[in-house]
């Protein structure tokens, strides 16, 4: 069945809301910390937690002031606390508070892509199974070259996509951190087990060292993987565009009762979704390099990265939780023609099998390069005048002396090409 798009859980975690409690999260933790270790008056944190509230409202018009949005967030919690309020922020600095919650967010962020991908992953197993002896033509330049099975590409695809799973996983580790550790990062106003306390309440890491901020080659490596799995996504789909193509049309996009492909052109069925896909994957790729430029920061930092982070991190992981959303939709829908497979496959008049001949004529004592001009010349001729191959291999005297006919047939097997599909898939998918 095909679903519409709709993800509130990723699109909730990048709302300003969520933000703001995520920063209130942090600072309620840095708190216990401070509590931890006896510096501040026991119960504080009990006492934030419980009369703490924020408005964006109001956040926004105190920030026309201190033009500081950290500033404004604190001074609007702290005209709903009491005393308390005045251990909120206790020697950290507006990094601490944003970094370990942006670390939190990429986090959450990142399970929900984690969750998709091994939908993708049960989506391509599926449909490997399903098509895992459904001949069809291989293609090396856009050119035939030998049989396979459109079960073998799913099964390609599977295996790449299980290794984005795991960089998924390893990006989600890298990005799970977070720093406590004040202005410079030098903890010179607040202990280093205050650092440690908040990151194990958060359940993150801490950094074993930062400047004022978190290292921006954690976020580089998160943003590298998105690309990186966005350039998988597009090459499916971009596989999916080819088999659709009109000369083809081995398989296609599922096409809706009243969907209509073109303004103007009635008969349309176009790769809508796939091409969709594509050009998502152009805006993925472009967020990671803005990331990798913030790797390199002026001294301790500088604030040219946090712009561009408020566009590129919400937006990429909500295009990338939209995109293996509609990619598991595209596979489980894919309609498949069979019988243009079949006939692709026989287009060329044989001539698939010129390799299987020449190893053929090798065996039974051929000379490899007499065998190999042998064949081709009768592959050309096959091109060049639209001739049956085999009809041209069995009339041919030099083959005839290292071949019978039965031998011949033989090499016309296309079944002969994925004899060895089970081992593939168990390899594969064991």
């Amino acid at each position: 069945m095909i679903k519409r798009y709709s993800r509130e859980a990723m699109s909730e975690i990048w709302t300003e809301d969520a933000k703001f409690k995520r920063w209130l999260e942090v600072e309620i933790a840095v708190v216990k910390g401070w509590e931890s270790i006896g510096e501040i008056p026991k119960g504080t944190a009990k006492k934030i937690e419980e009369n703490a509230s924020f408005s964006i409202e109001r956040i926004d018009e105190i920030e026309k002031t201190t033009r500081h949005d950290v500033v404004a967030f604190l001074e609007n919690v702290k005209e709903n606390l009491g005393n308390e309020g005045d251990y909120l922020h206790f020697g950290t600095t507006s990094s601490d508070t944003i970094d370990t919650a942006m670390a939190l967010a990429l986090r959450d962020s990142a399970n929900i892509l984690i969750k998709n991908i091994e939908q993708v992953l049960e989506t391509l197993q599926k449909r490997a199974y399903q098509f895992k002896n459904t001949l069809m033509i291989g293609r090396s330049h856009g050119i035939h070259g030998e049989p396979i099975s459109l079960g073998f590409v799913l099964a390609l695809w599977y295996d790449e996509m299980k290794r984005n799973l795991k960089r998924m996983k390893e990006a989600k580790e890298i990005i799970a951190y977070g720093k406590i550790s004040g202005s410079m990062g030098t903890f010179a106003n607040v202990p280093i087990e205050v650092e440690e306390t908040a990151c194990s309440i958060l359940g993150l890491k801490h950094a074993n060292i930062s400047s004022q901020i978190i290292q921006r080659d954690r976020y580089a490596q998160y943003m590298s993987t998105l690309s990186i799995i966005a350039s998988t996504i597009e090459k499916i789909a971009t596989q999916i565009r080819h088999y659709q193509r009109t000369e083809l049309r081995e398989a296609e996009e599922f096409f809706h009762k009243g969907q209509k492909g073109s303004s103007s052109m009635p008969h349309k069925r176009n790769p809508v979704l796939s091409e969709n896909l594509c050009g998502l994957a152009r805006l993925i790729r472009g967020n990671a390099l803005v990331a990798l430029e913030n790797v390199a920061l002026w001294h301790e930092r500088d604030i040219s990265h946090s712009s561009n982070e408020r566009i590129v991190l919400p937006d990429s992981n909500i295009a990338m939780d939209f995109m293996l959303y509609r990619l598991n939709n595209v596979l489980e829908n894919l309609v498949v023609y069979e019988d243009n497979m079949l006939k692709n496959l026989n287009l060329t008049k044989g001539v698939i099998y010129s390799q299987q001949l020449m190893l053929k004529l090798v065996e039974k004592g051929a000379d490899k390069l007499d065998s190999y001009s042998a064949v081709q010349k009768n592959a050309m001729q096959s091109w060049e005048n639209k001739e049956d191959f085999k009809v041209l291999i069995k009339s041919d005297e030099y083959i005839k002396s290292f071949l019978n006919e039965h031998e011949i047939d033989e090499c016309f097997n296309p079944n002969y090409y994925i004899r060895r599909i089970d081992d593939i898939f168990k390899r594969v998918f064991d």
